[in-house]
């Protein structure tokens, strides 16, 4: 397998250690992350004024010499699968796909196949130039396998780090469109004894808490207000449904973007999502606040009422900011036609 040399000189004040230097004064070119540089490091592939360098720690001087040999991308473990994709926009760096209910994002031990990396090895083949050293797409982040919506996924390893980089700073634009029970509205005298949930200007929702693994169940997620990791969710009511109202159509974006973060949060403030297998506890709709059919709607829901409807992000490359917008799926798009028309309606 062939490789790349790269070189360069550590530059004036250094970082004390060599990890930090290499991350800092290596060429943007060439896109290496500081974890793919520790790994480097640690193959061999790292000299420093000619010799070995495999200790992250390593103390290093301005005008140091750096020689760098980055291999070539080697081809995925994991298999490419011709599986049908709604490419919402592609070019060099990234693709923007809007993924299907069902489809879950990366393979894992209970789902080896049928992912969208599975179909994007497939519909991107050769264009992938390595990303971690690897041809294989970036997953910088997730939706979960019921909800539909955007996703952004690297091409190459510049991308990678770019994307990667907006997304742990939180600047990248998420707004997800859900069905939940109930209307969390700024007059519900509830909401205001519920820990970590508030409103802002404009009956705005806010909620701000920990999160962190369920105690019993590994696969849920639980609020937690010591330990775990900060999130932080708003939402707004865009329409209300029922006489007197039982459900709301809401847009949630994301401060933060924990696992299942706006299903734990929404029914952590009393308002989970309709058709939730995880979170939505036995939440039901009065029977008489809506239709016989509307009825039928929310209980014929298989998933959770979830959608990533917009994604906004600066493209890492070009520096071009990129939004994108995609419509309700059909069968959400078919739950919210049933809820107006089966009882009174408002709209925020």
């Amino acid at each position: 397998m062939g490789s790349a040399r790269l070189t360069f000189c550590i530059a004036a004040d250094p970082p004390a250690r060599l990890d930090k230097a290499l991350s800092r004064d290596v060429p943007a070119s060439a896109a290496l992350s500081r974890t793919r540089l520790a790994r480097l490091m640690a193959e061999g592939c790292v000299r420093v004024n000619g010799a070995r360098a495999d200790n992250p720690k390593a103390r290093v001087a301005e005008g140091d010499a750096i020689e760098i040999d980055v291999p070539e991308a080697q081809e995925s473990h994991i298999g490419a699968q011709e599986i049908a994709l709604e490419v919402v926009y592609e070019d060099d760096d990234l693709i923007v796909v809007n993924k299907p209910a069902g489809m879950v994002v990366h393979p894992a031990p209970g789902s080896p196949e049928g992912t969208l990396v599975n179909a994007l090895l497939h519909h991107c083949g050769d264009s992938l130039s390595g990303v971690g050293g690897a041809r294989r797409p970036g997953i910088v982040h997730r939706i979960d396998k019921d909800t539909t919506g955007l996703l952004v996924v690297a091409k190459s390893d510049r991308a990678h780090h770019g994307l990667a980089e907006q997304f742990e700073k939180h600047s990248v634009e998420r707004v997800y469109l859900a069905v939940a029970h109930g209307v969390p509205e700024a007059g519900d005298p509830r909401l205001r004894g519920v820990r970590g949930v508030g409103f802002e200007q404009g009956g705005i929702l806010r909620i701000t808490t920990q999160l962190a693994r369920h105690k019993t169940d590994r696969q849920k997620q639980q609020v937690v207000f010591q330990g775990g990791r900060h999130a932080i969710t708003r939402a707004r009511v865009r329409e209300r449904f029922g006489t007197p109202p039982v459900a709301s159509l809401l847009e949630c974006w994301l401060e933060t973007g924990r696992t299942h973060q706006i299903r734990v949060h929404l029914a952590h403030a009393g308002h989970a999502l309709i058709g939730d297998p995880v979170y939505g506890g036995r939440r039901k709709i009065a029977q008489k606040a809506v239709s016989g059919a509307a009825l039928e709607a929310v209980r014929g829901f298989g998933r959770q009422a979830l959608h990533a409807a917009v994604l906004g992000f600066e493209h890492p490359v070009s520096g071009q900011i990129m939004r994108f917008e995609a419509p309700m799926p059909r069968d959400m798009e078919a739950l919210v036609t049933a809820l107006r028309q089966g009882g009174a309606c408002t709209v925020s």
